[in-house]
């Protein structure tokens, strides 16, 4: 009997804040599609996330004028709420009203104060980074998803989430290794292959 490669076997790991959702190989939609988002809330009700690997070529200061001279992707976060611009960083001791996410890493917080560190040139780049509208399910949403193998929990690094990368769906994979390491070559339309 053939094994599935594409049935998600359990890792052992619960999806909770900080770690990542990885997407099968077949997840459809323009968000989800070859995704990693970062969970940034989980709780009894709900999931909030960001897609991590998904730059607009539209620069930050085209959605914040009084944000000119920040050279940072803008990135997709997800589908809910994409008029709004959202942001995640590892400044939580500086920017009062952060929700921490985990150890050196949060999301929100005050948005004119992050302005003005960025204004006065007191937090950088590779410090911050903005994403149009979010992802979000409720709990039961996600644990519905994950019994259906949409998704693969993974844990990650602060770092690595900091850094905008189009091939971390494909880092990702490689790092675990095994039969997920073979998702990556697998084509995205299997009929043009």
């Amino acid at each position: 009997m053939h094994k599935n490669p594409f049935k998600i076997e359990s890792n052992n790991i619960a999806p909770t804040k900080g770690s990542i959702l990885i997407a099968e190989p077949f997840l459809d939609g323009s968000y989800f599609s070859r995704s990693i988002i970062l969970i940034a809330e989980y709780n009894n009700k709900e999931v909030v996330g960001f897609i991590l690997n998904k730059a607009i070529d539209f620069p930050i200061r085209n959605f914040k004028e009084e944000l000119p001279n920040f050279p940072t992707d803008v990135h997709l976060g997800g589908p809910v709420n994409p008029e709004y611009l959202y942001f995640i960083h590892t400044a939580g001791d500086i920017i009062p009203d952060s929700i921490q996410i985990v150890d050196n890493l949060y999301w929100g917080g005050s948005f004119d104060t992050l302005k003005e560190l960025i204004n006065d040139e007191k937090i950088k780049p590779s410090q911050v980074r903005f994403f149009l509208g979010y992802s979000g399910w409720t709990t039961e949403q996600l644990e519905q998803e994950l019994k259906e193998d949409s998704w693969l929990v993974s844990n990650i690094d602060v770092n690595r989430i900091m850094k905008s990368s189009p091939d971390l769906w494909k880092d990702a994979l490689k790092k675990l290794g095994g039969k997920y390491a073979l998702w990556e070559h697998f084509p995205q339309d299997p009929s043009m292959n």
